[in-house]
């Protein structure tokens, strides 16, 4: 843990402080980082070590003015525009796109003065929770090369969790920053939708994925997710899904007046035992902190995760036909899948997407008055940890557990529009990383994170043994 790379975002930051460590020093640490492990890893969409150098030495000179992110090395999910580097979506129906300028939220992280180093590899359209694709291929976790790192941000979560990068930002409509977090062993928030601006994010978050996207901040710690929450949010007055909602900052008291409702599993599919047991030991810990934690489990969760499956999956195969059409034979095997999916129902008829709007609001009520009581929520992240390349379907306890229902425990918050942060606790038998899942009523953002800070500092990061590995 010595490692610089290892470091937290702000040991690294306080080590460019100090003077301790050069901004081309850290970066070329970085780039020593990611040409040992990317060729195994294949994190990166886009990278040119010429490009960092030359970004690095222009930093290294600035003298006055600087950023709280200030040479800070960082990645970007390559579905988030960032200028000079390709944001192709994973697809070849975007092969070398390029943006020229950036997403509100990239722009932000460069009046910081963070470092950018390339952006990250997803799957195509950001369609599954594997990420793969035709134009960059299959990225690996760094627990286990055998084994996916998730999706859709699973780029980022695997260049962050060995070291290839600070922190970075994902994009979750339905756990793609939460399950990789879970998978890779990291920290992920995703936020309310807008406190962090999406404009800017590739496809648009808009119509129901207003509702649920949002891009959120990924690191090793919580701390470094609460930094650049801090950072990164406030209003994009060009976008109306960005809501003027001004920075809280609770205090323990504050936070401990919140009564944490816990739960294992939903009733309806079963989780791993080392899961429960990340569950439990993290209220344990919570509690011992000072908290009320009770066991609670609301009882809107299946009619959210339904509601989530027709805006998502549904909607989601409607808003990409008009762009595929008569392109299918250059979509890959893993966004065919998804289509699959989506077509093992009927297409939704104009009454039943009105209906579904309608119903978005009504159950999002119902379980903000659920919610009342307890209104943090402490549950897994999914059923499983981190699963093998390709592996769609589990026995756990007993019973099968399918590809969607395995992390359905993200895509409630998707449509609750709730913030909701992962935090790594346990493991599994093999040693893969096990996370939490911690949620709030919207706009409670603040909240999440001092809370899931807290479960951090009683559990936190522990490096792959890859990215320890003498090269």
């Amino acid at each position: 843990m010595n490692e610089p790379v290892l470091k937290s975002a702000i040991d690294q930051l306080e080590l460019l402080g100090a003077g301790q460590i050069s901004i081309p020093e850290l970066a070329e640490v970085h780039i020593q980082q990611i040409e040992r492990l990317n060729p195994q890893l294949n994190a990166f969409a886009d990278f040119d070590s010429g490009c960092v150098r030359a970004e690095a030495q222009r930093l290294q000179a600035v003298k006055t003015g600087r950023g709280p992110l200030h040479g800070l090395p960082v990645t970007v999910k390559s579905s988030i525009a960032t200028a000079g580097y390709l944001c192709e979506i994973g697809s070849l129906l975007h092969k070398g796109d390029v943006p020229t300028e950036d997403a509100v939220v990239v722009s932000r992280l460069r009046a910081a003065g963070a470092l950018i180093l390339g952006t990250t590899n997803c799957p195509e359209f950001l369609m599954a929770y594997e990420s793969a694709n035709l134009l960059h291929g299959r990225v690996s976790n760094p627990w286990d090369l055998d084994r996916s790192p998730g999706g859709s941000s699973g780029g980022e979560s695997a260049a962050i969790a060995a070291g290839l990068s600070a922190c970075g930002l994902g994009s979750d409509s339905g756990g793609s920053v939460r399950v990789p977090a879970h998978f890779t062993g990291i920290c992920s928030l995703k936020p309310t939708p807008g406190r962090i601006p999406g404009r800017g994010h590739l496809p648009p978050c808009v119509g129901p994925f207003s509702t649920l996207g949002a891009i959120g901040p990924m690191a090793r710690t919580m701390a470094d997710v609460t930094l650049l929450f801090r950072i990164l949010s406030g209003q994009d007055p060009c976008d109306p899904a960005s809501p003027p909602v001004p920075l809280s900052h609770p205090t323990p008291e504050g936070l401990r007046a919140n009564t944490i409702g816990f739960f294992e599993d939903d009733g309806l599919v079963p989780v791993t035992p080392e899961t429960r047991a990340a569950v439990n030991t993290a209220a344990a810990a919570l509690s011992n902190a000072g908290f009320c934690v009770e066991p609670f489990l609301p009882q809107t969760l299946e009619p959210l995760r339904q509601l989530w499956w027709k805006l998502f999956v549904q909607c989601g195969a409607m808003f990409y036909a008009p762009e595929i059409r008569g392109r299918e034979n250059q979509l890959s095997p893993i966004f065919n899948e998804f289509l699959g999916i989506a077509a093992s129902v009927p297409p939704l008829t104009a009454t039943e997407l009105l209906d579904a709007w309608a119903e978005l609001d009504l159950l999002r009520s119902k379980t903000l008055a659920e919610m009342s009581g307890h209104p943090v929520l402490l549950c897994p992240v999914a059923s499983i940890p981190a699963f093998r390349h390709g592996e769609r379907s589990w026995t756990v306890e007993g019973q099968p557990v399918a590809y969607l229902d395995a992390v359905r425990h993200t895509q409630w918050f998707n449509t609750l529009a709730a913030p909701a942060a992962v935090v790594p606790v346990g493991s599994s038998p093999e040693g893969l990383p096990i996370g939490v899942q911690i949620a709030a009523r919207p706009f409670h953002d603040e909240t999440v994170l001092g809370i899931a800070e807290i479960v951090d500092a009683a559990f936190g990061y522990r490096p792959p043994p890859i990215a320890l590995s003498v090269p």
